[in-house]
């Protein structure tokens, strides 16, 4: 009983906010058993909240898992330079050097504890419910069930993506389970898998009751594409100890799994089954930057037909780090209340040059300015980039007031990924024609109807096709963190990052192709002073009359004095092998905390 009080407390801080009087008008929480939480809609829906509360603890999704996983990749990295030998914690994360007593992640309730804590208080809900909630009659409960199990597979999929191998949990703790090793990541991702062919029959879709008409509470077509997601990932490539050597140390190889119920073979036609169920029941917003500037004013809680985002990290209007640490740079402007903020990440500067001709995408995800402290706009360097999806400037419905804390509440799954999934697992295993539909959906939103149907038509080979998405899913998703464990399924992580690094060096030298470039930009105001249109001018191409110019813009910094896209800055997409190193190690803390059952493979350092 006395972990049912716990969660339940815990549930009743989460939403007390917004319903507490639900909860105050209960009986006391010390009189609850579990039999009477459970057995109860109200009560059983606040543990669904207490396992939520979890994402929002200072170290674990807010703070540390949030801001640090997904960089660097082929499409976006980290903003700070550091000299070799000068390399702080957030360096090394970013640069796949990150060692066991990082300073961003070595603590004892840093994201890897508290993300079990999350997966404690779903086992606690699932087992709960499952004994006291009569799921099989009322659907109300068999709802919550399944929200409990998609939640914690969502929870594992995070853990899996940045530690690979971690230990299985999925009943609540006893005395004698305390210290658990890793498990084998196949494990988990046969549960977790079986979990969501499970929730999703009993789980509605977006706008069809008041829960799922809200993107902060699962729907059915956030858990199928939750499945696909999982299923990509599970059947492709990554680095794997040896069957049987997971926590021994093991270097490990990159490889597929040998699991054959995670064969794509078997995974695909599941994943693709659900996604087409999924097509048609959400909608991809007709203009990119307003669907982002909604998400800035946190008009983003609506799921349903005509609404494209499927689900949010739910944190409060006072909670999570997101455009404190990824909107456009603001160094003291009063769009973020006078104190420095955004900016710590942004695209590859060679991203912006990646869109097609009037791309809509472009200038929403990829921003080369930055507000001063006197509320001006100017450029900010060409190796300095920014993610135009997160502004400070677009918070109007609340403003930021410059705490750490800005109430945004970051994206998890949109419906453009239902649509590029569909059309990757499509593909493989029917070749293009059947999924063209798919990506020439997500391209007609961002061309235009005739260019998407030009395009589309090209792509007659199942690897042409493949490119295709490969290169989709860069300029959907610049800036939603996907791209890594995307380049790590498809065993493209180093070679892309490779490939980027001679991208940069291209650009910086005016070659390849940028090789029409003159160096030199200028830029206007837009009308409503909130950005600036910067344009990269060819070689003899003239200022229009009005234009700010700026000349050697990409080439006026070289090695020696360090700034701009000097070489040492490029080579800081990584500083150690991100093939061996694309998973974070297991901290210190979490080993001695582990007595000793916990151990690093991938050549990560054990105590």
């Amino acid at each position: 009983m006395k972990k049912i009080i716990y969660i339940l407390s815990a549930a009743i801080l989460a939403v007390c906010a917004s319903s507490c009087e639900k909860f105050l008008d209960s009986e006391s929480p010390s009189a609850f058993d579990s039999k009477t939480v459970f057995s109860n809609y109200d009560l059983a829906e606040g543990t669904i909240f207490g396992i939520t509360e979890t994402f929002c603890e200072v170290n674990s999704y807010r703070g540390r898992f949030l801001p640090w996983y997904g960089f660097n990749t082929d499409i976006e990295w980290y903003n700070t330079y550091k000299a070799i030998g000068k390399e702080d914690g957030k360096v090394e994360i970013a640069g796949y050097n990150c060692l066991t007593n990082n300073s961003q992640l070595n603590l004892s309730n840093g994201p890897f504890p508290l993300m079990y804590m999350g997966i404690e208080r779903a086992n606690l809900v699932i087992e709960g419910l499952r004994e006291y909630g009569d799921v099989e009659n009322k659907s109300d409960m068999a709802y919550l069930l399944a929200e409990a199990l998609t939640l914690r597979a969502m929870i594992y999929y995070d853990l899996i993506k940045a530690w690979g191998d971690v230990p299985a949990r999925f009943e609540s703790l006893t005395s004698d389970k305390i210290y658990a090793p890793k498990a084998s990541r196949d494990v988990i991702f046969n549960q977790i898998l079986a979990d969501l062919e499970y929730a999703i029959p009993f789980l509605p879709n977006p706008g069809a009751t008041a829960a799922t008409s809200r993107t902060d509470r699962v729907n059915k077509v956030f858990a199928e594409g939750l499945y696909a997601r999982i299923a990509l990932f599970a059947s492709g490539y990554a680095i794997r100890p040896d069957d049987g050597a997971v926590g021994t140390g093991d270097l490990g190889t990159i490889r597929l799994s040998s699991d054959p119920q995670l064969q794509k073979d078997v995974l695909y036609p599941k994943a693709l089954e659900f996604l087409k169920d999924a097509i048609g029941k959400a909608s991809l917003e007709s203009d990119y930057a307003q669907m982002w500037y909604n998400l800035n004013n946190m008009n983003n809680l609506t799921a349903g037909p005509g609404y494209e985002t499927l689900y949010v990290i739910p944190f409060g209007a006072g909670r999570g780090r997101w455009n404190f640490t990824f909107a456009i740079s603001s160094e003291g402007s009063s769009w973020s209340n006078g104190v420095s903020r955004g900016g710590d990440a942004g695209p590859l500067p060679t991203m912006y040059f990646k869109y097609p001709e009037g791309d809509q995408r472009r200038d929403v995800s990829c921003v080369n300015y930055k507000w001063t402290k006197e509320n001006n706009i100017e450029p900010a360097g060409i190796s300095k980039w920014y993610f135009g999806k997160y502004r400070f400037e677009w918070m109007d419905a609340q403003p930021y007031t410059g705490g750490n804390d800005d109430g945004i509440k970051p994206v998890v799954m949109r419906y453009s990924d239902i649509l590029l999934m569909a059309a990757e697992i499509e593909n493989e295993l029917n070749g293009p024609n059947g999924a063209k539909q798919y990506l020439r959906e997500v391209r007609a939103r961002a061309c235009g109807e005739d260019a998407a149907d030009a395009y589309v038509a090209t792509l007659n080979s199942k690897d042409a096709f493949f490119n295709a998405i490969v290169d989709e899913r860069a300029l959907e998703f610049c800036g939603e963190f996907l791209r890594k464990a995307d380049l790590i399924r498809w065993n493209k992580l180093k070679s892309s990052l490779d490939a980027a690094k001679q991208d940069m060096l291209d650009l910086r030298n005016l070659q390849g192709e940028y090789a029409g470039l003159s160096g030199n930009i200028c830029y206007t105001y837009s009308d409503d002073g909130k950005s600036i249109i910067i344009n990269f001018l060819k070689a003899g191409e003239q200022a229009p009359a009005g234009a700010e110019l700026e000349e050697a813009y990409v080439t006026k910094y070289d090695d020696a004095k360090e700034s701009g896209l000097h070489t040492g800055r490029i080579e800081t997409i990584y500083r150690a092998d991100p093939e061996q190193h694309m998973f974070w190690p297991i901290m210190n803390d979490t080993m001695t905390n582990s007595q000793g059952n916990i151990k690093n493979d991938y050549g990560y350092d054990n105590l």
